[in-house]
């Protein structure tokens, strides 16, 4: 039996949970999320806790058991204090801009790189190189924080591109002008 799965996932309090068929709904204080459960997987809510069975031992089943108990914690968790992501922008001239529900990002390209904001998150800029993104969905907040990120990673000789606050880039030595001088024959 899986360990996450079988353990009950405790409501705290001010967080309601129902269950309709295979959809469980979580409601909080920030909001309420959804998640579709899959076939084979059956949730039952009783005394502030909802635990999750499965009606038989199969491996992809097995799987899902957990992760389905994983995914209901992280509802629960993002209804009560919700999740929040950083991003730090390196580079001379590079920035950011918030533009109605798009951000326009400014990183060493031609062109302005836009990127749509979900109506799930919220997008905060303290100054143009850095964003601080949050929201109760722990997948959508992740999810744009990647593809900001993605834009323009961090390359590994300048440190240069868009990076996770407090992420360590390991740079790399670059071509000395001796080097290639030294073994060369007369």
């Amino acid at each position: 039996m899986s360990r996450i799965g079988k353990l009950p996932l405790d409501l705290p309090q001010g967080v309601q949970a129902t269950v309709d068929g295979q959809s469980l709904s979580v409601k909080g204080p920030k909001g309420t999320l959804k998640l579709a459960i899959t076939t084979g997987i059956k949730a039952t809510v009783a005394d502030n806790k909802v635990v999750f069975e499965r009606s038989e031992d199969t491996k992809v089943l097995r799987a899902m058991h957990g992760t389905t108990r994983a995914l209901a914690r992280n509802m629960v968790e993002g209804v009560t204090k919700g999740y929040s992501r950083s991003l730090e922008i390196v580079g001379v001239g590079y920035k950011a801009q918030v533009q109605g529900k798009n951000i326009a990002l400014n990183v060493g390209f031609a062109n302005t790189i836009v990127v749509a904001i979900p109506d799930a998150v919220t997008v905060a800029l303290p100054d143009a190189t850095h964003i601080n993104i949050s929201g109760m969905d722990k997948h959508a907040v992740g999810q744009l924080a990647a593809n900001i990120r993605a834009v323009r990673k961090p390359e590994p000789y300048k440190g240069k591109g868009i990076r996770y606050a407090g992420e360590v880039v390991r740079k790399k030595a670059g071509k000395s002008a001796t080097a290639g001088a030294a073994g060369v024959k007369k």
